[in-house]
């Protein structure tokens, strides 16, 4: 149901007194189109500025209020009036939406967070000089019997980046491996490398 559309089809001047918000819910029970209308006119632009003052974005705030008068729409026997009346109920609601907006915009941020700094712990991991340092014939010969004692997917992407000089992208693009994974096991597999290689060297 488009909601926008309700905003113009309020109750006409031709009524004699406007209609009270429990009998407007009372016809949306009934399925009432144009009472579900005047309730959206009545209170959509205060239910906006509440949404909009909690979550600070207005496509958040507006999808909220929408979601908030769509429910009203599918179950308005949720209304109990011993708890108050329906301007209450429906702010509260919209309340209620708001803060768990809020909590899930934050919880995505935070695992963004999270997220980017894992990257970065991989991106900062110096590989190319690692290999740069062994590019020589002895030491070639040295990496090819320290990748035995990696495990079997940390040496097939070692020995890409290194032998075929594949870049990780190029490895996540031909194996069908997600680029964080290629990451981490090229992060893990250097650190077991060097730790190897430093055993052979001596």
């Amino acid at each position: 149901m488009d909601l926008e559309g309700k905003r113009t089809g309020g109750v006409t001047s031709a009524d004699p007194a406007p209609v009270n918000d429990d009998e407007l819910l009372r016809r949306v029970r009934n399925g009432d189109d144009h009472a579900f209308r005047e309730l959206f006119s009545r209170y959509a632009p205060v239910a906006n500025a509440l949404a909009h003052r909690l979550v600070r974005q207005t496509h958040l705030a507006e999808e909220i209020v929408q979601e908030t008068f769509l429910s009203i729409w599918r179950s308005p026997d949720r209304y109990d009036r011993s708890r108050g009346s329906v301007r209450s109920w429906l702010m509260g609601t919209v309340h209620h939406r708001s803060v768990d907006v809020v909590r899930r915009e934050e919880s995505q941020r935070r695992r963004a967070g999270q997220a980017a700094s894992a990257l970065a712990i991989v991106a900062e991991d110096p590989v190319d000089e690692v290999l740069a340092e062994v590019d020589r014939p002895r030491e070639r010969a040295l990496v090819r019997q320290a990748l035995e004692g990696l495990p079997e997917e940390q040496r097939d992407v070692i020995a890409k980046m290194y032998f075929e000089g594949l870049t990780q992208t190029q490895i996540a693009d031909r194996t069908g491996l997600p680029l964080g994974t290629v990451k981490s096991r090229t992060l893990l597999g250097m650190r077991r490398l060097r730790a190897i290689l430093g055993g052979l060297e001596r």
